[in-house]
């Protein structure tokens, strides 16, 4: 690694020669590969970047330029090259973020991980770089091209084309992936500029040979060269960006440094909205990601360097049982179908897919589009199940109220990487879902707790016509199968104190939502410890409150509420409205997610950090229960 120890900043890549940026590339490659497999992280596109982020750093001059990563997770050659070289606790706790990060560079300029957001961005920087007499300071905005599928990018090139003298360059990563291939028109545009040549051949043809010509070889070649636009649209049908008013230059090997220096200082120097579309490789150099096509092994866990296979295989995961149990679903009835957001692997859709491949839609990274392209398959007698992480179902809010609520149409969302996930950072939990859709009328939501749970409530789902319905669950390892002792309305009883019959309330009734089941078992058992009686019950369905459970909470002389979502708004605060709605004049205490970003660690970092572990919240359930029964003595 001795030429990338040498690099503190972009500007020491001013100092190479060509030969040495070609050895530095393959020393990134190397680095990247030897790094991230120790500790899991977004390899395959970083390795496409290599050389597309060395030249961007050498043409433009970072932070005074701007240069924008869009997802960000193809940031890693950003890191090394902004002097962040060490790797050792990627994704951990104290260590490196996987996305670009305010905090740790004055070269990251955002930090988002959600796709198709960073033209918007791009935009507004270089209309404020205007206003403040910036006119000199290019915004770059690198995006991959699955996040052009996205609507809020069509939206922000509509917006930066009508101003004709904006310096925003947008670099398109065409590497045909988003996750998985990119799907859609737009890919299928691309990968026409990819695959043809023909106008770049043929002007280069036109001008030997009619320059050659005498007399009026010259003047032909001119009339030829002015009617270049309507020959790419014959072709090379580039000529939809020059229609938006947008300067397109390409297509670029992506892996040509030299080539890419001398796109990108056209487009520096354009002073107006240009577009560099750039052909790379999803993990470029590293046989066992070319030799992977499910993603180019765009996102891994710790695996053997040499062969790309995992360390340690983990047990059954909640995304495997869903999928399975769609496929059982799909021979049963032929009425359901899929819908994902160019995500049909990572949310466990890919066996339906390959089942059913007529009834599997991979919309692109068009949250809102799926949503409503569901309500439109509802209509006409179908029932969609729409698989996306819980923390992009926010982008859908207002079609899942306005399109498929108000139309009580029977669609099933199904949110994977529900709640605290950890290591992908602030973006990527997923505590936000049953805040907001806790105020969309007629909405059912399920919260299973085991891999038994996630079979039968996704079956429930679907068997619902006349309203949306949400199934949400963790991420990783589902963990045994925690069995219920008896069944009070719809909410399964997971222990009972014994005494709630009896002349002497329980003392706590504790809801468990979701996964948090073994963890409101393990705080049961500390207050029983104690001397705390207490009944655990899972509602399964958390929306809406269970009529029974007002009734059960009168028995009981606490509730506690223990969920893995934002406590504002949550469930917690749904059963204490259906509290104060039925009479029922008990404590109620929510322990949740408290409504912050919570910086990358682990699952079980996070969770400690925030009190939600069965030590914490006995300790504060057994202070509670102490005063209650010091204001009943004091009464």
């Amino acid at each position: 690694m001795a030429l990338l120890t040498r690099i503190r900043g972009p500007r020491d890549l001013d100092r190479l020669t060509p030969g040495q940026l070609s050895a530095l590339a393959e020393e990134i490659r190397t680095f990247l590969v030897e790094e991230v497999s120790k500790t899991g992280g977004h390899l395959g596109p970083n390795l496409g970047v290599v050389e597309l982020t060395i030249a961007l750093h050498r043409v433009f001059d970072s932070p005074r330029d701007r240069i924008l990563f869009d997802t960000g997770h193809q940031s890693y050659v950003h890191k090394l090259l902004t002097g962040r070289q060490d790797f050792s606790r990627l994704k951990m706790k104290g260590g490196l973020s996987g996305y670009p990060s305010r905090a740790e560079s004055e070269h990251d300029v955002i930090e988002n991980s959600h796709a198709s957001t960073v033209l918007g961005y791009a935009d507004g920087l270089a209309k404020a770089n205007r206003i403040q007499g910036h006119k000199d300071r290019p915004v770059v905005a690198v995006i991959g091209d699955g996040a052009l599928t996205g609507g809020m990018a069509w939206e922000a090139l509509n917006n930066i084309a009508d101003a004709r003298d904006l310096p925003v360059v947008i670099v398109v990563n065409d590497n045909e992936r988003s996750y998985s291939p990119t799907i859609g028109g737009m890919a299928n545009h691309l990968a026409t500029l990819r695959t043809t040549q023909g106008y770049e051949r043929f002007l280069s043809w036109g001008k030997d040979a009619l320059q050659r010509t005498p007399v009026v070889g010259q003047q032909l070649f001119g009339t030829l060269h002015g009617a270049k636009k309507g020959l790419k649209d014959f072709i090379a049908p580039q000529g939809m960006f020059e229609d938006l008013g947008l300067k397109y230059i390409g297509p670029i090997d992506g892996h040509d440094l030299t080539a890419l220096e001398s796109a990108l200082t056209k487009a520096r120097g354009f002073g107006g909205p240009v577009i560099v579309h750039c052909l790379t490789e999803k993990g470029r150099g590293y046989k066992p990601a070319e030799q992977n096509e499910e993603d180019r092994f765009h996102a891994v866990s710790v695996i053997h360097p040499d062969t790309g296979l995992p360390v340690k295989s983990s047990g059954k995961d909640w995304t495997s049982v869903f999928g399975e149990e769609m496929v059982a679903l799909g021979h049963e009835r032929p009425d359901i179908v899929a819908i994902t957001a160019a995500m049909l692997h990572p949310v466990g859709l890919a066996p339906f897919a390959k089942a059913f491949p007529e009834r599997t839609f991979d919309v692109g990274i068009a949250e809102q589009h799926a949503a409503v392209s569901a309500a439109g398959l509802a209509s006409n007698g179908l029932h969609p199940v729409v698989a996306v992480y819980a923390t992009f179902l926010n982008r859908a809010f207002d079609q899942v109220l306005m399109d498929v609520a108000l139309h009580r149409l029977g669609v099933t969302f199904v949110l994977d990487r529900a709640g605290v996930t950890g290591t992908d950072g602030a973006s990527h939990n997923g505590m936000w879902d049953m805040s907001i859709l806790q105020v969309v009328p007629g909405l059912r939501l399920a919260a299973p707790r085991d891999a038994d749970q996630v079979r039968a409530q996704l079956r429930e789902a679907v068997e619902v016509t006349d309203a949306p319905t949400v199934v949400r669950y963790s991420k990783g390892s589902v963990g045994p199968a925690v069995p219920a002792l008896a069944r009070i309305g719809g909410m399964d009883v997971l222990r009972e104190s014994g005494e709630r019959a009896g002349e002497r309330r329980a003392d706590v009734l504790i809801v468990s939502v979701g996964a948090m089941a073994p963890l409101c078992l393990e705080t049961a058992e500390l207050l029983a410890a104690q001397g705390i009686t207490s009944t655990v019950v899972d509602p399964r369905w958390v929306k809406p409150v269970d009529a029974a459970l007002p009734g059960l909470a009168a028995e009981h002389r606490v509730v506690v509420t223990v969920e893995d979502n934002g406590r504002a708004g949550g469930v917690g605060s749904a059963i204490a409205q259906a509290l104060r709605d039925a009479d029922v004049d008990v404590p109620l205490r929510d322990f949740g997610i408290p409504q912050k970003f919570l910086d990358h660690a682990s699952r079980a970092e996070i969770l400690a950090e925030i009190g939600l572990t069965a030590p914490d919240i006995a300790r504060q359930v057994t202070a509670l229960v102490s005063r209650v029964d010091g204001a009943r003595v004091g009464a």
